[in-house]
């Protein structure tokens, strides 16, 4: 087969309104209100439209295509909760180092917390023809997470911009994303025997959604650990729910409600759960560590906070922030190239919530 000359190749056309229109079966006018903004549009139309722009890449400032992304001087950074003080941590981090790289942060929350809303949010930052657009956080993963987020990924790369993971992993390994996470099972291994130690075999694990990406290294973590003592893990010792002071409140308060403990430790999923695990354990009554240890995870604020101070797994979140945009930023740089999927340390950061018990093992 004789090939064309390269000034015969065909030209991809670009992306119109009305394809995505016509992919999403509505009308360019209703396409451009959605992705605008302008005015309210049904949520399931809303859903349909953005998933049709999305499938067929379309950027709504034409612009952005045209625009070396690299010339922009912004890095937008998408943290799902701004108010949680891991979240805000790492973003203090990212946004430091953005400044001393001489750039503009950009910081935005999701429209809604499922991954259309992440997803619906990235197209809006992508208007600004970004360097960079950093992810703050875990997530559910599955495979349709895994499918767009990598598509997502190739297509700021082809832009000449860059998906930036903070904390999560990668959906594939050649993803073309720069990847930033800490070692939750390390951390979460080191928490649990720690308590082992100090004599706890019963250790009740409270908090977390079961099946994150933040959860799950602490749960194989746990789990390790427990086995590596030569105990096996009790399922009904593991109490999922979210990494939120209300679920630790609540959820330690319905264990109590049922009865008489069954565990002498308590490891939350983060420091915010365990601050509500120690009110609601207060609140009946039990001292903290003299009837119940408890411990947390992250080493936020919170945990120097409450009564007593929590021992807990220090994760160098503004580290974390700092190293995603140096690396992200100097990856087409020999010292950085290669290095664009870090996973930095852990720690215990001993305080005042654990008590050794008589029985412990020698």
């Amino acid at each position: 087969m004789t090939r064309k000359p390269a000034d015969e190749q065909p030209v991809r056309r670009r992306t119109t309104l009305h394809d995505v229109a016509a992919r999403a079966g509505v009308s360019a006018a209703t396409v451009s209100r959605v992705l605008n903004g302008t005015y309210r549009v049904s949520a399931e139309t809303q859903s349909r439209v953005r998933r049709a722009a999305e499938e067929l890449d379309y950027v709504v400032n034409a612009q952005a295509r045209s625009l070396v992304a690299s010339s922009s001087g912004l890095v937008a950074v998408l943290v799902t909760d701004i108010t949680a003080p891991f979240y805000n941590r790492i973003a203090k981090g990212l946004a430091e180092q953005v400044t001393a790289e001489g750039r503009v942060c950009i910081l935005s929350t999701p429209q809604s917390g499922d991954l259309d809303g992440e997803l619906a949010t990235i197209t809006t930052l992508r208007q600004q023809s970004p360097e960079a657009i950093v992810l703050v956080g875990g997530v559910h993963e599955s495979p349709d997470y895994r499918k767009r987020i990598d598509g997502l990924a190739h297509s700021l790369d082809a832009e000449g911009s860059r998906l930036v993971l903070c904390g999560r992993p990668s959906p594939t390994k050649d993803t073309p994303a720069t990847v930033v996470e800490y070692d939750g099972e390390a951390g979460a291994f080191a928490i649990t025997s720690h308590l082992l130690s100090a004599g706890h075999e019963r250790i009740l694990f409270l908090g977390g959604g079961a099946g994150s990406t933040t959860t799950n290294p602490r749960v194989r973590g746990y789990r390790r650990a427990l086995e590596a003592y030569g105990t096996t893990p009790d399922p009904a010792l593991i109490a999922h729910g979210s990494s939120t002071r209300v679920f630790g409140y609540e959820e330690m308060t319905r264990i109590l409600a049922s009865g008489t403990p069954d565990f002498t430790a308590v490891f939350a999923s983060d420091d915010l759960a365990a601050s509500g695990v120690l009110a609601a354990l207060r609140g009946h009554g039990l001292r903290v560590p003299d009837d119940i240890s408890v411990v947390g995870f992250d080493d936020t604020p919170v945990a120097l906070d409450t009564v007593p101070s929590l021992t807990t797994v220090h994760v160098p979140m503004e580290e974390i922030g700092r190293t995603a945009i140096q690396l992200a930023l100097h990856r087409h740089e020999a010292d950085f190239r290669n290095a664009q999927h870090a996973v930095l340390g852990t720690h215990i950061t001993v305080r005042d919530s654990v008590r050794p018990l008589v029985h412990k093992r020698t």
